[in-house]
């Protein structure tokens, strides 16, 4: 959606010898490549006491491990490559990166390196002239720990970089699944009618994974679930769902939709969430044995715009839950009257949108059961049903942010009021409450839910 940007010309990645580099950046760097999407010189910066060989050995074993080696990508991969070993506080390593980046004049710089590192770059490409006018930013989440931290943040980047300039990398947003939502609400001419208080009576957001932390313990211990996913994978799903229709004539129109839609959102209250920690979280490595950090987070969300008002939105995120599954349930509200089986009184119409392990979009409705009574059943409608990604969602946004186009990439007014949002139930605001591994939380979740309203537990991967 957004366009009219030149293309980048450089593609300067800081924290090349990194986990996420080893894991994400080159396997995309190669796909790129062989798509015939990505034909610039590549820095990979980073302070290791490596050399150009060290690292083009690293991306070999990267693409070994991930996905495979393509002989002639990777070929054109290392041809590209340039390497910087340098500390990202001594000017020389950004006096040297501009002599890397020759006639360049509209790099990209990717900054996969801890947020508390993002400053001392940022201000030292600013002083290089490293950041002239058509240079670009990425930057990984966390984008901040909270509204004043996030509030800095942007103000860092303002500082160098204007808002066209910045991109705020969130990995889920590149999801195939996750874009198809905006594109089946929109596409289709059925749902819009419907997709309002009149019709929707609840819907439901789950994140579950059967695993714990995976040693990341320690990253976990300064994040919690609501930093971790509800702050922004799980509000901005809830976004792509609640959103008024962005116009076909805006550049920016899909995230200033999401903007707006985000500030109709009511802050939420202690009322409005349940914390979990799961039973043994204490033994993982990294974890502080009194840790009052959650694992689970149930919360309560409404949007306080006309489409919406008085909707319950329910979010619930977890880890050491019974599988490892994302799903949105739609619940749409009952017909005025039970003509037939009264059992159709006690059965509702939703919109099921299954994210992972599968992706499928399905309509569950009552269909007649054969013979001489009026009953019914509940039948599945499969509006549509594959297997996975074809595009890899790193490989989608870096070739969205060389191109220029900020349409999957969080604007600074969502970020910040994202923050706003969950601001009055971070860190230990809340009761923790513990759980089984295996469950699908604490019981205490139950006590978010209104009227008649039970939670749905998505399917696993074999179902």
């Amino acid at each position: 959606m957004s366009g009219g940007a030149e293309a980048a010309d450089a593609l300067v990645f800081f924290g090349a010898t990194g986990d996420l580099a080893y894991k994400q950046i080159f396997p995309a760097l190669q796909s790129m490549i062989r798509h015939g999407r990505l034909d610039v010189p590549i820095v990979g910066v980073a302070k290791a006491g490596w050399t150009l060989e060290d690292l083009r050995r690293r991306a070999h074993d990267s693409l070994s491990e991930h996905g495979g080696v393509d002989d002639a990508a990777f070929a054109k991969l290392v041809e590209r490559l340039r390497y910087i070993d340098g500390d990202y506080a001594d000017p020389a390593t950004f006096a040297q990166l501009r002599e890397t980046l020759g006639d360049a004049c509209r790099p990209l710089h990717y900054l996969a390196i801890p947020p508390v590192l993002f400053g001392t770059v940022v201000e030292a490409l600013g002083r290089s002239g490293c950041a002239e006018d058509g240079a670009r930013v990425v930057v990984e989440k966390p984008f901040g720990r909270d509204l004043a931290s996030a509030l800095e943040l942007n103000a860092t980047l303002a500082s160098v970089f204007p808002e066209r300039s910045t991109f705020r990398i969130d990995h889920y947003l590149g999801k195939e699944p996750v874009e198809n939502l905006l594109y089946f609400r929109f596409a289709n001419s059925f749902l819009e009618p419907i997709w309002n208080r009149e019709h929707v009576k609840s819907v439901q957001i789950t994140m579950a994974e059967s695993f714990g932390v995976a040693g990341r313990g320690s990253f976990y211990e300064s994040a919690g679930a609501i930093r971790d996913v509800v702050q922004n994978h799980m509000l901005q799903v809830l976004a792509l769902l609640a959103l008024d229709a962005p116009s076909p004539n805006s550049h920016d129109g899909l995230r200033s939709e999401k903007s707006r839609l985000m500030d109709s959102i009511r802050p939420l209250t202690p009322d409005d969430v349940v914390r979990g920690q799961f039973d043994g979280y204490h033994d993982e490595p990294g974890v502080a044995p009194d840790s009052t950090v959650e694992t689970f987070a149930a919360v309560r969300v409404h949007v306080d715009n006309w489409r919406w008002a008085g909707v319950p939105f329910y979010i619930r995120a977890g880890k050491r839950l019974p599988v490892t599954a994302t799903e949105v349930l739609v619940t749409l509200r009952h017909p005025p009257e039970t003509i037939f089986d009264p059992e159709d009184d006690r059965r509702r119409n939703t919109f099921r949108f299954t994210l992972s392990p599968n992706v499928e979009i399905a309509l569950q409705a009552r269909a007649k059961v054969p013979g001489e009574r009026m009953s019914g059943e509940d039948v599945q409608l499969v509006a549509q049903h594959h297997a996975a990604d074809e595009m890899p969602p790193y490989e989608r946004l870096l070739g969205d942010a060389m191109r220029g186009d900020a349409t999957l990439f969080a604007r600074e007014d969502t970020v910040e009021a994202a923050w706003r949002v969950v601001g009055a139930i971070l860190d230990d605001t809340t009761p923790l409450h513990r759980y089984e591994p295996g469950t699908w939380g604490p019981a205490e979740a139950e006590r978010l839910l209104t009227d008649d309203d039970c939670w749905h537990d998505p399917r696993g991967p074999t179902s």
